[in-house]
């Protein structure tokens, strides 16, 4: 993972906000190297070992709705780039036509096999996929909607200089975001004016403190929340 050259990143970003923690890890080349490396030994390690444990999630996904296997909404990762994230599909198909971009507790949409995906983010786990491709990385933002990044300050512009992330400090913080939303009114207005902001604030202190051996931290305290751990 190469840090671009400043007058290479794009016109949008390159702001004084953005400068300030591009400063920060243009001094952290060689943890951005190695955070590279072991995304791709231990995706590929992961996915053979998952193999066959995917290949029955995706059968019994077809069994319980009509509908794809994977989940391909467009995302947004380093620099502005688009792409189309794997995932498990845990909803009806084409709910994000018929909803939010984000979703509520004991959202009518999420199927009973999604919902059991869900409580253990086991719906995730296709996007080592996307770890092999270098649009993700296993920490990092997590990949945000076309919509909401449009949205985006020039600060919170800072988050793309790194690949999204499959978990982050935020994601831990927040693991209980669908319940949050559950009463909103407006789901959207409220995730951006209100949810959006706090998650960024992790977001952002991650990139200040950026480290490799940080970013183990967080995979391993996301690993305890998910069996139940609260950090909030």
């Amino acid at each position: 993972m190469i840090l671009r050259k400043w007058e290479d990143i794009p016109a949008f970003m390159r702001c004084e906000e953005v400068k300030d923690y591009y400063d920060i890890l243009s001094k952290k080349k060689g943890s951005l190297r190695l955070k590279r490396v072991f995304d791709i030994v231990v995706a590929l390690i992961m996915l053979i070992i998952l193999a066959i444990p995917m290949l029955i999630i995706a059968v019994t996904i077809k069994l319980d709705s009509p509908g794809p296997v994977f989940y391909r909404q467009e995302r947004v990762t380093t620099y502005g780039k688009r792409f189309r994230i794997h995932k498990f599909r845990t909803m009806v198909n084409n709910a994000d036509k018929i909803g939010s971009a984000v979703t509520v507790g004991g959202d009518a949409r999420i199927t009973k096999v999604g919902n059991r995906l869900r409580n253990l983010r086991i719906d995730e786990i296709p996007q080592l996929l996307d770890v092999l491709k270098g649009n993700m990385s296993f920490v990092g933002t997590r990949p945000e909607a076309t919509k909401y990044v449009e949205q985006y300050s020039n600060e919170m512009n800072a988050t793309l200089l790194l690949p999204a992330g499959i978990t982050s400090e935020a994601s831990i913080r927040y693991k209980d975001e669908a319940m949050l939303l559950d009463a909103a009114d407006d789901i959207d207005r409220v995730y951006v004016e209100e949810v959006l902001p706090g998650k960024m604030q992790y977001n952002l202190q991650s990139i200040k403190e950026f480290s490799f051996f940080g970013e183990l931290t967080t995979m391993i305290r996301t690993v305890f929340a998910v069996l139940g751990k609260d950090y909030s």
